[in-house]
């Protein structure tokens, strides 16, 4: 999921769908209303553009993505994404993505708007302007998509029956984001967040660090003082969020702190792709891809970003097809157990150099998000591939932001990564298979990187 994160927080661009091959069928009609496959969403489409409703039980919100029609089939969003819309060959059905993520989402016709969107915005029985329908929305959005209350042991009708007779039709808007607040702490969720204009709250795994611009500075001066002091051949790219340095005797070690905004002039993901296709160009050059014994991959400070932009590193890094990871949304608002059908993410090998051999894969508490599904697609690469450290936060899923009657936002998560065995890694993280201390004030006081030299020791034993 493309981010951007600010400390103690987590501010999530809105991703409307995934990628899916394939072009759209230039003569196909694609005008009219559809219905996503889980997601909570309804879309129109025309000859303008999509525009995208946002339904529950209790309510039809209008949102505020649409994208811009380029071409037949093709949109270009808001924030710099490209759509693309594919219809299938009976007319009744699509499939919608985004290139900036990974899958795509089922799409089937329906014949109107639903009665509840044709006069928003529309709340039931209760006037938008009434902090209780925002109230309602809020709980009801989490009611039909969020998949984990069971996991993490909430009752959610009991957190309604709490604190719903707390709101009234006089309850302020700072107190409702309070209540708003309180309710989703417990569930520790870093890709749960309230916002309220530039006002915004939500809380990760406990003992973790949300990773933001002031950790990730100080980190990097840390591992360039003390890791990479005696390395040859640093390089940064992607606006400081890539770095890479040679650190003698057939290792390479590779810093990876965000997975998108690489191009400071455009935030756009084709800027992005650009600029790592650059960065992997230069790093991953014949010779090295040939002649190099081991690399370390250092996500313990990763903000997240686009999951694409992670498949296309872990392309390079195979010389076999495999699959990375399946992804599938909860699509029953009544039962938390129905998803939509899990859809394969493949890696397939990139033209070019490509390293096969031995990875040092460095996590932590603050890998999260896209940092946690590239984590997640090296776990079957073939090849060699050891994690180091801790782990991580433990959120995968795209985002769904809901807007309420209020002008406030909810964003949660809805989807599943679910490895070849069915296995989620929701709320603990993905586990390193060796554990070491990561940036405790213990390690930086005594000027120690135990995961960095416990990578290091693991993969010189094989250089020459």
């Amino acid at each position: 999921m493309r981010n951007v994160v600010g400390t103690g927080a987590l501010l999530l661009v809105l991703a409307l769908a995934a990628t899916a091959p394939g072009t759209p069928d230039a003569g196909a009609n694609l005008d009219g209303v559809w219905r996503t496959d889980g997601y909570g969403t309804v879309l129109t489409v025309d000859g303008r553009g999509l525009q995208e409703y946002q339904t529950t039980a209790v309510s039809c919100l209008k949102g505020d993505f649409s994208g811009a029609a380029a071409k037949q089939g093709t949109y270009d969003s808001d924030d710099g994404d490209v759509l693309t819309l594919r219809p299938a060959p009976d007319g009744r059905r699509a499939q919608l993505s985004d290139d900036s993520s990974v899958g795509y989402r089922r799409l089937q016709r329906i014949g109107s708007l639903p009665a509840a969107c044709t006069h928003p915005p529309s709340t039931g029985r209760l006037p938008s302007s009434d902090p209780r329908a925002s109230f309602d929305v809020f709980w009801q959005s989490f009611e039909e998509n969020y998949p984990f209350f069971a996991a993490k042991g909430i009752d959610w009708h009991a957190v309604r029956n709490h604190y719903r007779p707390l709101v009234h039709r006089d309850t302020t808007r700072s107190d409702l984001f309070d209540i708003f607040s309180r309710m989703i702490t417990p569930l520790h969720d870093a890709h749960v967040l309230v916002q309220d204009g530039n006002r915004h709250y939500g809380v990760g795994r406990p003992g973790t660090d949300v990773p933001g611009p002031e950790l990730d500075a100080k980190v990097k001066k840390f591992v360039i003082d003390r890791d990479l002091k005696e390395a040859t051949d640093r390089q940064d790219f992607a606006d400081g969020l890539i770095t890479f340095a040679d650190l003698g005797n057939g290792l390479g070690y590779l810093r990876i702190s965000d997975f998108d905004g690489y191009d400071p002039d455009d935030d756009a993901y084709s800027a992005d792709l650009t600029e790592l296709g650059r960065a992997l160009d230069t790093v991953l050059t014949p010779v090295r891809a040939r002649t190099m014994q081991g690399l370390i991959i250092d996500l313990r400070i990763n903000g997240g970003g686009s999951d694409a932009l992670g498949i296309h590193i872990a392309e390079r890094l195979t010389d076999i097809p495999y699959v990375a990871y399946s992804k599938r949304a909860r699509n029953n608002p009544a039962d938390p157990t129905r998803h939509t059908r899990p859809e394969p993410i493949q890696v397939i090998p990139a033209r070019g150099p490509l390293y096969t051999g031995p990875i040092a894969l460095l996590t932590s508490g603050s890998t999260i998000s896209a940092g946690e599904t590239f984590t997640q697609a090296l776990i079957d690469r073939p090849g060699r591939t050891v994690r180091i450290g801790r782990p991580t936060q433990g959120v995968f899923s795209d985002i769904l932001v809901r807007y309420l009657p209020n002008g406030m936002s909810a964003w949660l998560p809805n989807e599943e990564f679910l490895t070849r065995t069915g296995r989620t890694f929701d709320g603990a993280g993905i586990p390193p298979q060796i554990t070491e201390p990561v940036f405790t004030d213990e390690e930086f006081t005594k000027e120690r990187d135990s995961a960095f030299d416990r990578a290091v020791k693991l993969l010189r034993p094989a250089t020459p």
